[in-house]
């Protein structure tokens, strides 16, 4: 049995190990009340995911939560991470919420609680309710008040059992990767799109923030998704394109969150499709956050792209020499560490930080009732010995969470891309402890 090359003792003082998932890739959206999300009429349209696959059953979450719970339990981990869905809360419109939603999550926190387990909520992880994307989602500025309500209601209700609160997962994929690359709901390509929902994405977090506030709370933060680039070559060609692909991908949110400024480089191509005012909305945007989330996954290699007619931000993706997981992205742990340190030394080297997103799929198959996934051990041991590196280097490392607990809904890739700890048969619902899985359960024992 492979091991894990870390212990107890290799991680900082109060480090928390953890796994976390997402409602829509778990919950079942047939169940409870949940009313249509945007990615289920994006799932409808033939083309959009792998299989015309959906969430509507998914991992049935909602019916086995606490045998799921007591998965991350026997493993010793001390926090849970999981997202609550707008679309169960409010399934047809803002008002009067759902009771049976609302229920589910108190079940679910006070399952977590009762196992000692930390309850590190996500608010929004991309169920955009069918009722507000009607209203033209995150291009439209209202959406920022209306999160801003579910925000609030979700920290009435279960704020004083949580340990940390995300306000929104992974804002570039909410909106630049949805609105101008167009592969998830509501999978547009329109540069004034991606230009809105950029910034009241951020905006819906700033005043998501004001309410959770307001309601007394604490440990806020926001959940950013980073990808680590390298130019192609030394011209200053491929250069600018790793700025422009810093810009786009990283500097505009942690630029929003922490300095209250949105990259130049990126304005130069977004700026005229930017809503009236924006500038005067940064201070809400910029309000300090508790902590940092942190999803880390793989590199881009850049160059600059001279395609005539090309589109901006007229730069190109390379293919690099890596290995490569079931998803066709490199494997780079140094990514992760050069990441952590650029967030410590660029915006802050006081936030605490925490992964919230970091491991790969693997084609897993049941094989005389183990599932065999060494690649991911060697994965997932990389990359926590760079967050130990970091850490060692003075980046405020507080704790790491696995992507993810269960095989899944992995979005436009439906349920063929597996990235669980644990197998998920999606014709019975039965859970396997993969090798990975027991080597963190023997690990942090």
């Amino acid at each position: 049995m492979t091991t894990m090359k870390f212990s107890r003792a290799d991680l900082p003082d109060g480090f928390l190990f953890g796994a976390a998932t997402a409602a829509y890739q778990i919950e079942g959206q047939a169940f409870g009340g949940a009313g249509p999300c945007h990615w289920d009429s994006f799932a409808a349209t033939g083309g959009n995911v792998v299989n015309g696959e959906d969430g509507a059953r998914a991992c049935e979450h909602y019916l086995r939560y606490e045998e799921d719970l007591d998965l991350v339990r026997n493993a010793h981990m001390e926090g849970y991470r999981f997202s609550t869905n707008w679309s169960r809360v409010f399934p047809h419109g803002p008002g009067v919420p759902n009771a049976e939603g609302l229920d589910f999550y108190d079940r679910l926190v006070d399952a977590m609680m009762a196992r000692d387990l930390q309850p590190f909520c996500t608010l929004y992880h991309w169920e955009l309710p069918q009722w507000m994307s009607d209203m033209g989602g995150w291009r439209n500025p209202d959406v920022t008040h209306h999160f801003a309500d579910f925000a609030e209601l979700i920290g009435e209700r279960l704020g004083d059992r949580l340990s940390h609160i995300a306000t929104i997962n992974e804002p570039w994929c909410v909106s630049y990767l949805s609105h101008f690359i167009g592969v998830h709901a509501p999978g547009l390509r329109d540069i004034r799109a991606t230009a809105r929902s950029m910034h009241f994405v951020l905006l819906a977090h700033g005043r998501a923030m004001e309410r959770l506030r307001g309601c007394g709370l604490d440990n806020l933060g926001i959940v950013l998704n980073q990808e680590w680039f390298e130019p192609i070559d030394a011209t200053p060609e491929s250069a600018r394109a790793v700025a422009i692909a810093n810009g786009i991908h990283n500097d505009w949110f942690l630029g929003g969150v922490f300095d209250g400024a949105y990259p130049e480089i990126v304005l130069e191509g977004l700026g005229p499709h930017m809503p009236d005012g924006w500038q005067d909305e940064m201070t809400v945007i910029s309000a300090p956050i508790d902590w940092l989330g942190v999803n880390y996954y793989s590199r881009g290699i850049m160059s600059a792209d001279r395609t005539p007619g090309a589109m901006w931000p007229h730069v190109s993706h390379q293919r690099g020499s890596l290995p490569r997981t079931q998803m066709d992205w490199e494997i780079y742990p140094d990514g992760l560490y050069g990441t952590l340190k650029r967030i410590a030394d660029t915006y802050s080297a006081t936030t605490p930080i925490y992964i919230t997103e970091n491991g790969m799929a693997s084609d897993d198959a049941v094989v005389n009732g183990s599932v065999i996934d060494d690649i991911r051990l060697d994965y997932l041991n990389d990359h926590i010995m760079a967050v130990v590196r970091a850490a060692q280097d003075g980046v405020p490392m507080k704790g790491y969470f696995a992507w993810s607990l269960l095989d899944n809904f992995e979005w436009s890739f439906g349920y063929e891309k597996r990235f669980g700890l644990v197998h998920v048969d999606y014709d019975t619902m039965k859970r396997t402890p993969k090798a990975s899985y027991i080597a963190i359960q023997r690990a942090l024992a």
